[in-house]
């Protein structure tokens, strides 16, 4: 476990630079003021709590939706709507989820169905009622199948994409309500996770349960996600706490999972890995977005500046940028490419001694502190994990 040295807050911002006139990458003078050292783009158009959303098309949009019972496409570098999905739910989406090639959304909803768009004809293919509020909805990389979580009977859905017909239905899947559910990158399982503080992974081969993580938080589990590469599963509680898993390779049986915490005062809501796996983004009820090396277990920024709490959270390809829903009602971009460069941030290292070397095994670079033992710790994380030394957190509970 990372020492508790490592988790003094580096950064709180409590203002940015609002541009709501210009696009991010035309922001020039984002320093200017002492609190006003990351750049921001505030997206408004929803006329209630945004509740997720996430980049696509190549970074270039952004998709977004609603308890205001609506999706709508964004342009990231205008900040200006492009099309607005409505009419079709009767009560507020819970979330959205789109194919890899942005030509088919699917949207779940309290008014008991998931729904399948076209993005380019912004009509509806085919919907699928369920017996209770619907949660959650993922759709898997290879745009087959989706998966639902459904409050009545705490169950899970998978569903045909193109056919819009059920796959599986798996009643009492957990104890109580399920509150996120998601396609591990490989389509071979579904990780949901729920209020009765239990993690799960279903096979969507042999339609069973492989992996359960009981008490594996303290509070209620409020969202779930995977590295592009398979190897972790993040998932992020009430307990203000994120952790995060080798399930790839199972290391988390014998040696925990890593903990991410002191960072966030409210219980975290939304969690993202960047495709790399190098970064963590996360968004809380205190109104935060934190931006986490997963290498060292440590923050690196706290955006501050949304009116409510922050309920989704994502960071683009390039991490150049951060993106939040808020319940109050908009979405905002973060601009972080020069986030290194901001005087606070590089204090902040110094004051923890954070030092770059080269991982002996992949190459790739990564960070150490100065408690750390250079000649002791030659591998950057990922090259460790299975290692039998590796000591994070005491084992959890596994069924």
């Amino acid at each position: 476990m990372p020492s508790s040295s490592c988790l003094v807050d580096p950064l709180a911002l409590e203002e940015a630079l609002a541009v709501e006139e210009s696009p991010v990458e035309e922001v020039q003078d984002w320093d200017s003021q002492k609190l006003s050292q990351i750049p921001y783009r505030v997206l408004r158009g929803h006329c209630d709590g945004v509740s997720s959303c996430c980049f696509c098309f190549g970074d270039e949009k952004i998709i977004s939706c609603s308890t205001d019972r609506t999706a709508k496409l964004w342009d990231v570098a205008k900040g200006t709507l492009i099309q607005d999905f409505g009419e079709e739910h009767t009560a507020p989406i819970s979330e959205c989820s789109l194919t890899a090639d942005n030509r088919r959304m699917i949207t779940s909803s309290y008014d008991k169905t998931v729904k399948a768009w076209d993005l380019e004809t912004g009509k509806v293919l085919w919907s699928v009622n369920h017996e209770g509020l619907v949660t959650s909805c993922n759709i898997s990389s290879d745009g087959k199948l989706a998966v639902s979580a459904v409050d009545v009977e705490n169950a899970i859905c998978v569903i045909d994409v193109t056919t819009g017909s059920r796959v599986a239905y798996v009643k009492d899947h957990h104890k109580s309500t399920v509150t996120r559910c998601c396609f591990d990158p490989d389509n071979q399982r579904v990780c949901s996770v729920s209020s009765d503080r239990t993690i799960k992974l279903w096979d969507t081969l042999a339609q069973s349960t492989t992996i359960t993580i009981n008490k594996s938080h303290d509070n209620i589990i409020s969202d779930c996600n995977f590295s592009l590469n398979g190897r972790l599963l993040c998932t992020a509680s009430w307990d203000k706490t994120l952790k995060t898993w080798d399930i790839k390779t199972g290391a988390f049986r014998s040696h925990g999972p890593s903990l991410f915490s002191n960072a966030h005062e409210g219980s975290v809501s939304a969690c993202a890995f960047s495709d790399d796996a190098s970064l963590l983004v996360s968004g809380a009820y205190d109104k935060s977005i934190v931006l986490w090396n997963v290498d060292t277990a440590c923050k690196k920024v706290i955006l501050k500046g949304h009116e409510d709490w922050v309920t989704d959270v994502a960071l683009s390809s390039n991490k150049k940028l951060v993106l939040s829903a808020c319940k109050d009602s908009t979405l905002r971009i973060w601009n972080i490419e020069k986030c290194e460069r901001v005087p606070a941030v590089i204090e902040n290292k110094r004051s923890m001694g954070l030092k770059i070397i080269q991982c002996e095994e992949c190459g790739k670079p990564f960070s150490l502190v100065d408690w750390d033992d250079p000649d002791a710790i030659t591998r950057c994380v990922f090259c460790r994990l299975a290692s039998p030394e590796r000591i994070i957190l005491p084992s959890v509970p596994i069924s």
